[in-house]
């Protein structure tokens, strides 16, 4: 076991504060963590990964693929979730991303990624896979949509065939 960084220490000192409880959000990733078959699907994934000739060194395969779901399971595109990792101890923790250590994987590491999953079928078969893990095991993950329903005040249109108000068209104040 590696030693403890001092990012790592400060992380886990969240859990030792006395009124600190676990937020949905680490109890959903905890479940994720013991539910999703890692190996197997870093299994997959593995004989198209970069094998870091020439060039900077890739991040690990099972830390991106985390990552990759970290975005699906909470809707963050690239750079959004480059910087939930920066602000999010939980999220982190899941990533197993020790900022004593190394950094946050950049937006651009994560785009790659995609791409590599987009170009040989991968993506498909690894939800596939934790579909039906996570059906066995009794879970259904939905996503949902957050509307924001701003009322605007204007006028009602006089840009019909016959330049009038529509009657049937109403404001509100």
């Amino acid at each position: 076991m590696k030693q403890q960084t001092l990012a790592m220490a400060a992380d886990q000192e969240a859990g030792l504060q006395r009124y600190s409880r676990p937020t949905k959000r680490d109890e959903f990733l905890q479940k994720m963590e013991m539910i999703v078959p890692w190996t197997e699907l870093c299994s997959v994934i593995e004989p198209h990964y970069p094998k870091g000739v020439g060039g900077r060194p890739p991040v690990g395969l099972e830390r991106m693929l985390r990552i990759h779901f970290l975005q699906h399971w909470f809707n963050l595109a690239d750079a959004a979730c480059e910087d939930a990792l920066h602000d999010s101890i939980s999220l982190r923790r899941f990533a197993r991303i020790d900022l004593g250590r190394e950094p946050v994987p950049d937006a651009s590491t994560m785009l790659k990624f995609r791409r590599l999953l987009n170009e040989h079928p991968l993506g498909e078969v690894v939800f596939v896979k934790v579909g039906q893990v996570l059906q066995a095991s009794g879970f259904e993950l939905k996503t949902g949509t957050i509307v924001d329903a701003t009322i605007i005040g204007a006028p009602s249109s006089t840009k019909n065939a016959e330049q009038k108000r529509d009657p049937e068209m109403h404001q509100t104040k």
